[in-house]
């Protein structure tokens, strides 16, 4: 079997002398990957301004709305899903060289190269803070009017951006030996996320996992863990009950359907499980996005 490719998402900066780049991203259905799970060693700031999604950074998810910024540390392994038939939202994506200094100063020292090892990183989600929405709202506009000098001012809203970020919303990041270790580790199992996102449908065993990655089953079941912080079973029941979740909003699909469509074989147990992940039973989850829809 040819195993897929790594989930590590290569960046191609438009101009390599200055590696940032800005994305305005539109979808118009409900229910729409706005980018399937991957991860990459690149900064990423996605900054909403229509409709809501939820994005999910390693084991977490966050339900987003216009105003929020999502910060994605490098290599957190995130994916998003639009949850609004109208969404946008801004993503600028930098490498981190471009923040590097020439001299061994301070900020380098003190700042820069922990943030690019990931010994500091931020919280992802970050709400009501006008800081925060001013540094992301001046970087946006000096990127696209492009006057002379917008490379000095895109740099200068990125320090003061990451200034807030320390000072407000930083949290106890990795030594340089863990993030070398979590860097082989989303390489060596890479794959695998890749392998479940596409056969979520069948029957997904742990040996078939392991094999993949080319560990034995207890090397590959402690690795999993502290990448996502889930168990295996855990991990692929969260990608079934999300995917469920979206069938049950934008199809006419029975329950009993939606449980099959997702893998699972039991309808009850897929209630009981839509339950405990979602805290409403799917019957009622079905019956409130219904209304929802015809008072929209």
């Amino acid at each position: 079997m040819q195993k897929p490719l790594s989930l590590r998402e290569s960046m191609d900066m438009p101009d390599p002398h200055f590696p940032i780049k800005l994305h305005h991203c539109r979808y118009d259905q409900y229910g729409a990957t706005t980018f399937p799970p991957h991860w990459h060693e690149h900064l990423e700031f996605l900054y909403f301004v229509e409709g809501e999604a939820r994005i999910t950074c390693n084991s977490l998810s966050y339900d987003v709305g216009p105003g929020d910024l999502v910060v994605v540390n490098s290599t957190d392994m995130h994916h998003g899903m639009s949850l609004s038939d109208r969404l946008f939202y801004f993503a600028v994506i930098l490498d981190p060289s471009l923040l590097h200094s020439q001299l061994i100063d301070a900020v380098e020292t003190k700042y820069i190269t922990p943030i690019t090892q990931n010994r500091i990183v931020f919280r992802n989600l970050i709400t009501d803070d006008p800081a925060v929405t001013d540094c992301i709202d001046s970087l946006i506009r000096e990127y696209k009017g492009r006057e002379f000098g917008y490379e000095l001012a895109v740099k200068a809203c990125l320090y003061r951006l990451l200034t807030v970020l320390l000072r407000n919303h930083a949290i106890t990041g990795q030594s340089p030996h863990e993030y070398s270790a979590r860097l082989r580790n989303l390489e060596r199992l890479g794959p695998v996320f890749q392998y479940i996102e596409e056969n979520y449908r069948s029957r997904i065993a742990v040996d078939d996992l392991a094999a993949i990655a080319s560990l034995s089953r207890y090397h590959f079941c402690r690795q999993f863990k502290e990448l996502t912080d889930k168990t295996v079973t855990d991990y692929v029941n969260f990608v079934r009950i999300n995917k469920a979740e979206s069938l049950l909003r934008t199809t006419g699909l029975s329950i009993a359907e939606v449980a099959s469509e997702t893998g699972f074989g039991d309808i009850y147990y897929f209630s009981k499980l839509f339950k405990a992940y979602k805290k409403i039973p799917p019957s009622k989850f079905r019956s409130e996005s219904e209304g929802a829809i015809r008072e929209g």
